[in-house]
């Protein structure tokens, strides 16, 4: 499946909830943000569906993201359907990491491959400052639980901030060299101001080599992450709305002044 500038396009990015049990200072207020709707959101069998239709069209690469995957109640059911189709070779998610001690065995079972995990200090404090509350030591916990459960390799993403050290940096560095682990520096960026960067360690950010569109929660198919536009599937139906967003996607990012970080999965 080519877009207009003749890049083909193999990956689908899935936002499962714009919920998440953090508060990320570079992602959402600390008093939290309106939901979507319940009825809003796609269900189970809708997603499993896009995706078929996906593969169809050419897309092998699946990655859920939200908000935070694992607050979905029943996301290990979710991963089982789509590992069962046909035609999808890569299953992945993006998580905090608050919960996979709990989930990471169960992921595997049910087919999950690999998992990036989210985390911009190894200082307790400052990632407890950073998230509004979260504690680094369940990260670790599910860390150790994602190695043991074989979803490898496991990445760590690190957003880095105004307030990202040198030092920092070189622990988090250190780190994943001894574990064996793939480290990605994502420089923060704004939707509506539209600045965006390379990814160190990652494809993303470069937009000649872009091959990926995005599925929101509520259902829309997303050309891109600085894109305003979006093709609801219960609207347009699961093919057309796909067709649309590839239709649309720029050469490239400009701006989102509709979606945020916390509902189109970053």
């Amino acid at each position: 499946m080519l877009d207009q500038f003749n890049r083909n396009i193999t990956y689908l990015r899935i936002s499962v909830t714009d919920r998440c049990n953090l508060r990320c200072h570079y992602c959402m207020p600390a008093e939290g943000v309106q939901w979507i709707p319940h009825n809003s959101i796609l269900s189970f069998e809708e997603i499993t569906e896009v995706v078929k239709v996906a593969v169809g069209m050419g897309v092998n690469k699946i990655r859920l993201t939200g908000g935070e995957p694992l607050v979905r109640k029943g996301i290990v059911d979710l991963i089982k359907m789509m590992s069962g189709i046909p035609g999808v070779e890569d299953l992945a998610m993006t998580t905090n990491g608050i919960l996979l001690e709990k989930y990471a065995a169960d992921l595997a079972a049910a087919g999950l491959k690999r998992v990036n995990v989210s985390l911009d200090t190894l200082d307790p404090e400052k990632y407890n400052k950073l998230t509004r509350g979260g504690d680094m030591a369940q990260v670790m916990k599910g860390i150790d639980a994602a190695v043991d459960a074989g979803l490898l390799p496991v990445k760590i993403n690190c957003v880095q901030t105004a307030q990202t050290t040198s030092e920092e940096k070189e622990q988090l560095r250190d780190f994943c060299e001894a574990r064996g682990f793939k480290l990605r520096f994502i420089r923060q960026m704004s939707l509506t101001d539209g600045s965006f960067y390379p990814v160190e360690g990652g494809d993303g950010g470069r937009c000649s080599i872009c091959n990926r569109i995005r599925l929101t929660a509520k259902g829309d198919v997303v050309p891109c992450l600085f894109s305003d536009y979006g093709y609801n599937v219960r609207e347009y139906g699961i093919e057309e709305a796909i067709l649309k967003a590839v239709g649309k996607k720029p050469a490239t990012g400009h701006k989102n002044n509709v979606n945020a970080f916390y509902n189109i999965g970053g």
